[in-house]
């Protein structure tokens, strides 16, 4: 029975090797709904390379990718993949952009890799045994004073203007004098979070490949991820709170004022 972490890791890294390949180089650039929300022929390939090592080794299990969907099984296990998170990123050559693939069985997040080629890092999770980068053991900061946190954040391609827009909350958090960062890699700023570089992230309206494996690799850093509420955090919510979770009260505030 082939094993689940070295099949994760090995299709993470032969997506990685797709994409540090055609970076700075010439590809197709297509766009999806909205101008700026870009798919590449990169971001197929490594798609296409992830699921055919997955099915090679586990036919039966069911997979949810960005670019192709839900292929339905009937397995409790799932794999949860984006092939370039950063894709805009990646099309303008900036070299914050990653692989992001998860493992799920049934509602327990098992395994988590993020993987950034062009930098050369290898975020990983496994469930109850802690969080890494490039096999050295991460851990969120200890940072207690909300005022001089680092933040990290991102927008959606389109919002509603209301009162909950997130402009309007960002411009809370700017107006308290707060650093806030905008990187266009909701898995990277997570795991920048899980590793101590950020404080804390918000972000709405992401989806189930933008943050599965990033999801994990906070928490197995100590972290802690919630929604807008404070409520207990699942990868199909629409609202992301992840903090180093000694400055997760104040962000809450803020975001709800």
């Amino acid at each position: 029975m082939p094993d689940l972490k070295e099949v994760l890791i090995e299709a993470a890294r032969e997506a990685g090797k797709i994409i540090h390949s055609y970076f700075e180089g010439t590809f197709i650039i297509e766009n999806k709904e909205g101008i700026n929300n870009l798919v590449t022929e990169v971001d197929k390939l490594s798609e296409t390379c992830i699921i055919d090592i997955i099915r090679k080794n586990f036919p039966s299990h069911a997979i949810i990718s960005e670019e192709i969907g839900e292929l339905k099984k009937d397995s409790p296990y799932q794999w949860i993949i984006d092939p370039i998170d950063g894709t805009v990123n990646f099309a303008h050559s900036i070299p914050i952009c990653c692989v992001s693939i998860a493992i799920k069985h049934n509602d327990d997040l098992l395994l988590g890799v993020v993987y950034n080629p062009i930098m050369n890092e290898f975020f990983f999770a496994e469930k109850g045994k802690g969080a890494f980068l490039n096999d050295r053991p991460i851990k969120v900061s200890k940072k207690t004073d909300f005022k001089k946190a680092c933040l990290v954040t991102g927008f959606p391609y389109r919002w509603a203007y209301d009162a909950t827009h997130p402009i309007k909350v960002f411009e809370r958090f700017v107006l308290e004098g707060l650093p806030v960062r905008r990187l266009g890699s909701a898995a990277i700023d997570l795991c920048w979070v899980a590793c101590g570089r950020f404080d804390g992230f918000w972000e709405y309206n992401l989806n189930s490949w933008d943050l599965a494996a990033g999801y994990l690799i906070v928490q197995e850093a100590g972290g802690r991820i919630t929604n807008f509420d404070g409520a207990p955090y699942s990868v199909f919510d629409k609202e992301t709170l992840a903090t180093n979770g000694l400055i997760h009260e104040e962000m809450l505030q803020l975001i709800k004022k």
